[in-house]
């Protein structure tokens, strides 16, 4: 909410400080949730956990839930039905336990049969669910997305879904100002895909790690909102919590007409865009990190390795690891080119595709599909390619695509045409790559295994992907005639080319009754696991011994923890066997002998010692600590961590231990290695080795070392502060009444609508109560 006011502030600080609802002395804050996005994925356990505590949602007019990462991108002509439509079991199951979710606490959904159905992160913004000035949340990293709009969106573990549905609220704490300055024209060929895999490759897949970017300048102000929206929706891959971009006119045209957003030219409307003008960064803000860029270094940009950063001109050549001079970036080099299966030296053009995607949360939207329609439009996909896929974003971007003739332009030119859903971006349904096939992709993500087990990935825009079809390798499309015309400029005013915005019904919800009770054993879950079964209640952690299986590897992403197989599950139970998968197993299902967590005494770890930077970056999947809980790790000692999944640990009773010393890092390493014990002490703030003496002092979080100790759970602490969120609710509703439920989110109700959730004993598991934390 506006307030009193202070020094000057940034567009981070203002969004976030608007949402406080409490804080402490030690920088733990309470910050209300004003849209929740959710999905099949990350959702379930979340739903459960509510279900064994006896709670509700408490606002479902702010909860919009959609089928997107496992469904099928075929024809949906003779849909009946979700159990009918998906053939396989472990997707199927988790499309089936969200409707049943959805019907059991009310909630607004997009369906399979509803043409309003596609990528969560496409028809928030398509509704006007995303508003600026918003805080947004979603089991997803990508909801750095809706940042595109003023506001402040990132993604959450699922513990933290729990926590968002129960209270509309979250714990966290603020995070730190990073500005990305891009100025100047964007030369003809150069797209927002190339701005934000340009602005990775110079700050790093950490270069914003703990940090919210704000991306302006006048190169992103010509932007038109979808462009934005591409941009923002990297700022996950640079390590970054959030990305953002203040609202301007270009946001409010885009708005203009949506469902939920006001209604234009009301009295509501003025009110919110003459606050949401007032974002805009203060002249003499200031910023923590911040980075300047010249749009006319910019060019057409494609990713040769394994990681997001990974990237070079199209008219550059394959690096090698001589071109590095750090060494841990040699040999992530090394380990890049043997994956992808290049060479050191070899012309990016020169490289041969198997496939081409164009989709994804990052480049689905109306704008991308016209873009690569105008590149191919009269011509041929390259005959040596095996499969060229176009999958728009959503229901309606595929029929405004259709009204326009795209889909023939595509179809005539070779490419399929699929529904809407995320589809090859992570493979987690049936349009995946096969080992060793490349892909050129406009997804976001380039990790191992992403598109498909062995599948090799080069992300590039729109554009780049188009011409790739063409010609069967990676291109430049400045070479093709006519390419100056496919991109909209930053010279120019962009227009809204957004989808015309639905108000009508969703399509019956008669099928959710046909939801069959699920089994508790299905998927084969019911194994006992060290993992919890929900928030409520989590083992005490003080103090925690055992052997400490040594890891050397920078970057290691949540894939690698976990490929995205194994997330198709509804419980929390039985993902060790998933855990560091691609590593621990050959490809004939042995054992590797030589991955660490293999080997005596090492196969019995409850701590990893990691001495590389940036452990557990890239998704926002809580399946991480569940696989490394439920083999028995309860700690992780690295010197940086991926933010999210820094956070996800912490909601499952586990610490994950920061030491930035490197030769008290190093002590605790050779210890590992050395398959002695170490010794982490939370309480005493020390690591010691088996005889009890000091390796490391370090300093944890005062709130969250209190949490651990006490084995006490967030919502249950946040439900003390019921009269808090009350009363910030209801300043929030006579301030802001465009924030609460309104069109089709209020059906079978009247008026907004939330839920007075009642707080659960804290006990710990049957053990004695613990005092409550003052506050």
């Amino acid at each position: 909410m506006p307030g009193a006011v202070k020094g000057p502030r940034t567009l981070y600080d203002k969004v976030f400080e608007d949402h406080i609802v409490d804080e402490q002395d030690d920088g733990t804050i309470v910050i209300y949730i004003d849209r929740h996005l959710v999905h099949e994925v990350t959702s379930p356990q979340a739903f459960e956990g509510l279900k064994n505590a006896g709670r509700k949602v408490r606002r479902p007019d702010c909860t919009l839930a959609t089928t997107d990462h496992n469904v099928p991108t075929t024809p949906r002509k003779n849909f009946k039905n979700v159990s009918q439509f998906v053939e396989e079991d472990d997707s199927r199951l988790q499309c089936e336990t969200l409707e049943q979710n959805v019907k059991d606490f009310k909630l607004t959904y997009f369906g399979l049969g509803d043409k309003r159905q596609g990528i969560v992160h496409i028809i928030g913004p398509e509704q006007g669910f995303t508003l600026p000035a918003t805080t947004v949340v979603c089991g997803d990293s990508h909801t750095s997305t809706h940042g595109a709009f003023g506001a402040l969106a990132f993604g959450i573990g699922t513990s933290e879904v729990e926590h968002v549905l129960a209270t509309q609220t979250l714990m966290t704490q603020k995070s730190k100002n990073m500005r990305v300055q891009v100025n100047g024209d964007l030369a003809d060929g150069v797209s927002s895909k190339d701005v934000i895999l340009h602005v990775i490759g110079q700050i790093g897949t950490a270069g914003g790690t703990g940090h919210v970017i704000e991306f302006c300048g006048s190169a992103i102000r010509g932007l038109s909102m979808e462009a934005r929206m591409s941009i923002c929706n990297m700022s996950i891959e640079g390590g970054a919590r959030a990305g953002m971009v203040a609202p301007d006119e270009t946001t409010f045209e885009y708005l203009k007409g949506r469902p939920l957003a006001p209604k234009v030219d009301s009295a509501e409307w003025k009110k919110a865009c003459k606050y949401w003008l007032s974002l805009q960064s203060d002249e003499d803000a200031r910023y923590d990190i911040d980075v300047q860029i010249d749009a006319k270094d910019i060019v057409p940009t494609v990713s040769w390795g394994t990681s997001p950063q990974d990237v070079v001109p199209i008219t550059g050549v394959v690096p090698g690891p001589d071109d590095f001079e750090d060494a841990d970036k040699k040999k992530a080099c090394k380990r890049s080119l043997e994956y992808m299966g290049l060479t050191a030296g070899t012309k990016m053009t020169d490289i041969e595709l198997d496939k081409v995607f164009i989709g994804s949360c990052t480049n689905a939207r109306i704008e991308d599909l016209r873009i690569a329609a105008h590149i191919v439009k009269g011509k041929k996909v390259a005959p040596n390619l095996k499969r060229a896929m176009i999958v728009p974003g959503s229901g309606l971007v595929k029929r405004q695509a259709e009204d326009e003739g795209l889909n023939q332009i595509f179809e005539d030119a070779g490419f399929e045409w699929r529904e809407a859903g995320c589809s090859m971006c992570l493979g987690m349904n049936p349009d995946i790559l096969s080992p060793g096939e490349r892909c050129a992709s406009t997804s976001n993500r380039n990790f191992e295994g992403r598109q498909g087990a062995g599948g090799r990935t080069h992300l590039m825009s729109p554009a780049m992907a188009a011409a790739a079809a063409l010609v069967g390798k990676l291109a430049d499309v400045r070479n093709l005639s006519g390419y100056e015309q496919a991109l909209p400029s930053s010279k120019k005013a962009p227009k809204d080319v957004a989808p015309p915005p639905q108000v009508d019904e969703p399509d019956s919800d008669a099928d959710l009754d046909n939801i069959l009770d699920l089994a508790e054993d299905s998927q084969g879950n019911s194994v006992k696991s060290k993992a919890p079964s929900s928030t409520a209640g989590m083992p005490k952690f003080t103090q925690w011994k055992g052997i400490a299986a040594p890891m050397e590897q920078t970057n290691i992403d949540t894939d690698a923890i976990i490929p995205k197989q194994f997330l198709k599950t509804i419980k929390r139970a039985g993902l060790s066997k998933g855990l560091f998968h691609a590593a621990r197993f050959n490809q004939d299902g042995s054992l590797n002998k030589d991955f660490v967590l293999n080997q005596a005494p090492y196969d019995k770890a409850k701590i990893l010692v990691c001495t590389g930077r940036n452990f557990g970056c890239g998704s926002s999947r809580e399946h991480a600590p569940w696989a490394l809980l439920d083999f028995g790790i309860k700690c992780i000692i690295a010197p940086s961590f991926g933010d999210i999944f820094f956070n996800n640990t912490f909601k499952n009773g586990m610490l994950p231990l920061q030491i930035t010393d490197t030769a008290a890092l190093n002590k605790i390493a050779d210890e590992a290695k050395a398959g002695r014990e170490i010794e982490v002490d939370l309480e005493a703030q020390q690591v010691k080795d088996a005889k009890g003496v000091v390796l490391a002092e370090f300093q944890a979080e005062t709130f969250r070392r209190h949490c651990l100790i006490n084995g006490l759970d967030d919502i249950g602490i946040t439900l003390e502060k019921e009269e808090k969120i009350k009363r910030f609710e209801r300043k929030r509703t006579e301030e802001m009444p465009w924030l609460d439920g309104s069109g089709y989110l209020t059906r079978h109700r009247q008026g907004a609508v939330k839920v007075d959730a009642a707080a659960v004993p804290k006990t710990n598991r049957g053990e004695e109560k613990t005092e409550p934390l003052e506050w």
